[in-house]
């Protein structure tokens, strides 16, 4: 490292892999697509190998400021379809609490909604979750979104943009979240991009990104690095 210049902050990207992945999602893509927007934002990126290892490390204490742990945790990952409950262990699941407890900044993609789902801080840090039985998506196709101009200076700017992808619908969804982004179904705005100040922490959930196609929508990208910038401000 060159002297007198500051480390890159980092983030850990728990990507779906092992129990974590599932038939429908190419996390391999879509987790190499975040992690060049990480870097594009400045941050050197650490991509887990086993999820519920990786959230175990988040439970250990660290030094005086918790030097080891990341800046900022990205969360990529499926619903594990196995009997084992996800988290997967205590320690994974104590990690999780612990990330959320202390106020640290979470940033999440697409599916990731349906999993952790014996951690109900998951929900909570997350400020919504997929419902199975009443959550759905129409078929994966063009999707046109609305941009909430409204919604702050996250999306100052972004105009109305399409892109290939899957439209999430009918997620539960918590009162304090601020909505940046929807999309009609069935004669009804649904949520594609929301924020939540956790007060203390800061959560902001994309539930666009299925494949790599949903990356090279300009508009998409730059919400994702502004949401980056956000999460990183605290």
């Amino acid at each position: 490292m060159t002297a007198g210049r500051p480390a890159a902050p980092r983030a850990l990207l728990l990507s779906g892999v092992g129990r974590y992945a599932d038939p429908w999602h190419p996390f391999a893509e879509t987790s190499a697509a975040l992690a060049g927007l990480l870097r594009e934002a400045g941050f050197a990126v650490d991509m887990a190998e086993d999820v519920d290892s990786a959230l175990s490390g988040l439970a250990a204490p660290g030094g005086p400021a918790d030097a080891g742990l990341p800046d900022l945790l990205v969360v990529n990952v499926g619903l594990p379809r196995d009997d084992r409950p996800s988290p997967g262990t205590p320690e994974a699941s104590a990690g999780l609490r612990r990330w959320l407890a202390d106020g640290r900044p979470l940033l999440v993609s697409h599916v990731s909604s349906t999993s952790f789902a014996d951690a109900p801080e998951w929900e909570t840090g997350l400020g919504g979750r997929w419902i199975r039985g009443t959550s759905m998506h129409p078929e994966y196709g063009p999707a046109a979104i609305h941009v909430l101009q409204e919604s702050g200076a996250l999306v100052e700017g972004i105009e109305d943009f399409e892109l290939p992808d899957e439209r999430y619908s009918y997620l539960r969804t918590a009162p304090g979240i601020k909505v940046h982004a929807t999309h009609t179904h069935e004669g009804s705005e649904h949520p594609v991009m929301w924020s939540l100040d956790r007060r203390p922490g800061r959560t902001f959930y994309d539930a666009l990104g299925h494949d790599a196609a949903s990356f090279q929508s300009p508009e998409h990208r730059e919400l994702l690095l502004r949401a980056i910038a956000w999460l990183a401000a605290v």
